[in-house]
């Protein structure tokens, strides 16, 4: 995958400016990373890991997004999938539709992930009663959640850090 305006340097992680370069410039390439860094195959191994990654893809939507991150066996990444889109604070969310792709991309594994346009990642009621029925939904065709991360402008909160999975 080629990034918007830039090209490999000599040094691995380094990359030249071929042209002049806006702030939506930038924003393309920082969410042209992060799809990179979330790519098939590679392992997740905490949630911090992949904080960064989903800011960059989430954090500048005026609305709310609900995606999967769909993991293998190995909790190896096959693929993050954005699912529902909502309004400026709620994105209507089904059960069927989640377990759905998780099966038809062979998840061993799942981590949800949402954002809050408003910036504030503080998990809401209804964000912990989503999670829930949604790890029981997932649980009853054999794929594990093992996190609900949710994003905001001022970081991201791991729902499973906070003891809530």
């Amino acid at each position: 995958m080629r990034l918007h305006k830039l090209k490999a340097s000599e040094s691995t992680g380094t990359y030249l400016v071929e042209s002049p370069v806006t702030e939506t410039d930038i924003l393309l390439m920082a969410r042209q990373l992060a799809n990179l860094r979330l790519r098939r195959g590679r392992a997740l191994t905490s949630p911090k890991e992949v904080f960064s990654h989903l800011q960059a893809l989430l954090g500048d939507y005026e609305h709310e997004v609900f995606a999967l991150l769909l993991l293998d066996s190995r909790h190896r990444v096959i693929v993050f999938h954005e699912l529902f889109r909502g309004t400026l604070d709620s994105a209507s969310v089904y059960p069927r539709e989640v377990v759905k792709a998780a099966l038809e991309h062979n998840a061993a594994a799942t981590v949800l992930v949402h954002n809050h346009p408003s910036g504030d990642p503080e998990p809401s009621q209804s964000d912990l009663t989503l999670t829930h029925k949604l790890r029981e939904a997932l649980n009853l065709v054999g794929v594990r959640t093992l996190d609900h991360i949710v994003v905001g402008h001022e970081g991201c909160v791991s729902l499973a850090e906070q003891g809530y999975l």
